[in-house]
Parts: C-alpha cells; sequence; structure tokens
C-alpha cells in the first residue's frame, strides 16, 4: 500500500513540477526505467509465488539499473552505445515478458 501510495505522489509531483532531466542522464533514463520494471515485475512475481524478501528485491533494483547504466556508458565510451542499449532492451524485455507470462499463469491459471 505504501508503494502504490508513493507511485501516485510521485507521479502527481511531476505533473505539477515538470522536472528537467539533465542531458548527460537522458542516454540512460530508458534503460534506467527499464531495468526497473524488471525489478518490479520479478518482484511481483515472488511475491505471488510467496517468496519475496525485501532486501533482494532492493538489490535488485538498485542493482539493475546501475549495471544496465554502466553498459551503455561503457557501450558509449567505445560507440557502441546504442548497439549495446538495445541488447540491454531485448534482454530485459524477455525477462520482463518472462515474469509477465508467470503472473498471468499464476493469477488467472491461464
Amino acid at each position: 500500500m505504501i508503494g502504490i501510495a508513493a507511485l501516485v505522489i510521485g507521479i502527481v509531483l511531476g505533473l505539477v513540477f515538470h522536472p528537467d532531466v539533465p542531458e548527460f542522464v537522458q542516454p540512460y533514463l530508458p534503460i534506467a526505467v527499464v531495468a526497473a520494471l524488471d525489478a518490479v515485475f520479478g518482484g511481483l512475481r515472488a511475491y505471488l509465488e510467496r517468496i519475496f524478501d525485501s532486501k533482494v528485491f532492493v538489490v535488485s533494483f538498485v542493482f539493475n539499473v546501475l549495471v544496465a547504466a554502466l553498459i551503455v556508458y561503457v557501450g558509449d565510451q567505445l560507440g557502441v552505445g546504442t548497439q549495446l542499449s538495445t541488447a540491454i532492451i531485448v534482454v530485459l524485455g524477455i525477462r520482463i515478458f518472462g515474469n509477465a507470462a508467470a503472473l498471468r499463469r499464476r493469477l488467472f491459471g491461464a
């Protein structure tokens, strides 16, 4: 319940204040969002399977975002940032859809 309230408050604050994302962060933001979504869907799956651990969730959330951003940063330094960004999106997208399928099976039995 606290998480949902925090999400709603964050969305409202974002709509009211219109924060600007610094230019140097912009290439990493989409990757960070997808990495965070991967952790959230993994956490939901673990919760429904009754194996959720908040410590594991927080570490997974932070670690996914940092590793994804680091990979994109290294790719930018090597001149292949776009290709690595695409690879990260594909890999995390596969994981998200896998977790979503597990959630669907668990919730709807289909």
